[in-house]
């Protein structure tokens, strides 16, 4: 089994259709391990985000993501990084399969709904970013 992290961002909490992205998720098989609204400071969007501090969209994306509340979740499935990145989609919306999260729900390339881990290694840091063992271990009882 795999773990990745998904995060509904700002947009998609403001829309709020954080509940549809859920759906979503539980219906291509994820078990949620954790789940939970934040609200991330400057500092911890720039952590969570510092693999891309030389890119040019850095403060933006840092910017964007302090904007408003976002829902972080644990996800776990055998394969879990690979089909969660092609549950969300293309970064772009407009290049994203239809009936992808990204298709549905995201505006733009900058505001484009959803967070997914890129690498098991990054799902599984990703994931301990946000939750702690226990926070993780609470729920699978």
């Amino acid at each position: 089994m795999e773990r990745t992290l998904a995060i509904c961002k700002p947009d998609a909490v403001r829309k709020n259709v954080v509940g549809e992205i859920v759906a979503m998720m539980t219906q291509a098989g994820f078990k949620v391990l954790g789940l939970k609204m934040i609200r991330l400071s400057k500092e911890q969007a720039g952590a969570f985000y510092a693999v891309h501090k030389e890119r040019p969209f850095y403060g933006e994306l840092v910017d964007f993501m302090c904007s408003g509340a976002v829902v972080v979740i644990a996800l776990e499935k055998t394969n879990a990084v690979a089909d969660y990145r092609t549950l969300i989609g293309a970064t772009d919306p407009a290049e994203a399969a239809e009936g992808t999260i990204r298709k549905r729900f995201a505006s733009s390339k900058g505001e484009n709904a959803a967070h997914g881990s890129d690498s098991v290694e990054n799902g599984r840091n990703e994931v301990a970013f946000f939750f702690s063992e226990a926070e993780i271990a609470a729920n699978t009882l």
